[in-house]
């Protein structure tokens, strides 16, 4: 194996643990059990997100809808419990329908309509963006909160709900494990067994690589591709519930960033052990990358409006290692 394959399959690896050698020498509490669990709280939503635009990445798609998904999601929980006061089990069914839903529609454009992935799921996340608002006229949804008519909003978040976001199991301490974390674990690994073991997943591998041989060989291509999206939106619908269970509300502005670090870390993911193409474990270990980088910013109380930056500039080393150096080494 050349120096040059090595730096490929790698090279990422070691810039990880170089990282994490870094902020564990340089900013104090960095290494411990509560610093750990704040950077898997703090990427678990993202990071669900991000192996949902995993699945359309394997199937040679893209889905910018994913952000917007998650906070109508959101709104949506909020606005079933508090406006029209239904429980938590009908917010997290509703939540569910909506990322199917999109997903659906995603796949229909993109498959029969033949728009553009990028096109297509760029239209819906504008069209959510704005369905979202249009309920409350623009107004974050809370407890006891005045509607556009005037009335008092009747319902409440439920405790069973809420939970979700904020409960947290004993692991080598008490109260240390949120359920966010544990959610974000078993999807990923459910992904991953999906994708590498399944014939199904094998088969969405098929599509992305060379869509028109997996035609001809007898792949139903236009529902693989539509699953992806369903795949994608049902990930997003989590990541959105997840979020409304922590926050405690129904916050227009919450999801801004969602997008952008769910898109980073599935492409940062293409460089882990030089896969070179998008997988759940790579998607997972970008996530955690992503964390790390932010956590230890703010642990070394960098100025908040650097952390854009410095994330930009890791996702372009990540791409060289991904594209510029694997190329070079198959030649």
């Amino acid at each position: 194996m050349s120096l040059r394959d090595i730096a490929v399959r790698y090279g990422f690896l070691v810039l990880f643990v170089a990282l994490v050698a870094y902020f564990a020498s340089t900013a104090d509490g960095f290494v411990s059990p509560q610093s750990a669990v704040f950077i898997f709280q703090s990427v678990a939503i993202t990071g669900i997100l991000a192996l949902g635009v995993t699945a359309t990445l394997v199937v040679g798609g893209f889905d910018l809808s994913i952000g917007s998904v998650a906070t109508s999601s959101m709104m949506a929980a909020a606005y079933v419990m508090v406006v029209l006061n239904q429980n938590a089990l009908v917010a997290v069914l509703v939540c569910l329908a909506i990322g199917v839903l999109i997903g659906l529609i995603n796949g229909f454009l993109i498959v029969y309509m033949r728009v553009p992935d990028l096109l297509a799921t760029l239209g819906m996340m504008f069209l959510l963006l704005g369905l979202q608002r249009i309920p409350t006229e623009g107004r974050s949804i809370a407890t006891g909160m005045t509607m556009p008519d005037g009335s008092v909003a009747p319902g409440k978040f439920s405790d069973a709900f809420l939970a979700l976001g904020r409960y947290r199991f004993d692991f080598f301490a008490p109260n240390l494990v949120p359920v966010s974390v544990v959610v974000l674990v078993v999807l990923a690994v459910a992904i991953w067994f999906f994708l590498e073991y399944t014939r199904f997943g094998r088969m969405m591998y098929a599509v992305g690589s060379n869509e028109r041989a997996a035609e001809l060989a007898g792949a139903p291509v236009k529902a693989y591709k539509i699953w992806a999206y369903v795949i994608s939106g049902i990930f997003a619908s989590i990541g959105g519930i997840l979020l409304a269970a922590r926050l405690g509300r129904g916050d227009i502005a919450s999801g801004n960033n969602l997008l952008l670090d769910a898109v980073a870390a599935a492409l940062i993911g293409f460089a882990v052990l030089g896969a070179s193409k998008p997988n759940a474990f790579g998607t997972a270990v970008g996530a955690l990358f992503v964390g790390v980088l932010l956590q230890g910013l703010t642990m070394m109380n960098a100025p908040y409006y650097t952390q854009d930056f410095v994330k930009g500039g890791v996702l372009v080393v990540a791409l060289v290692f991904t594209f510029a150096l694997s190329t070079r080494a198959k030649r």
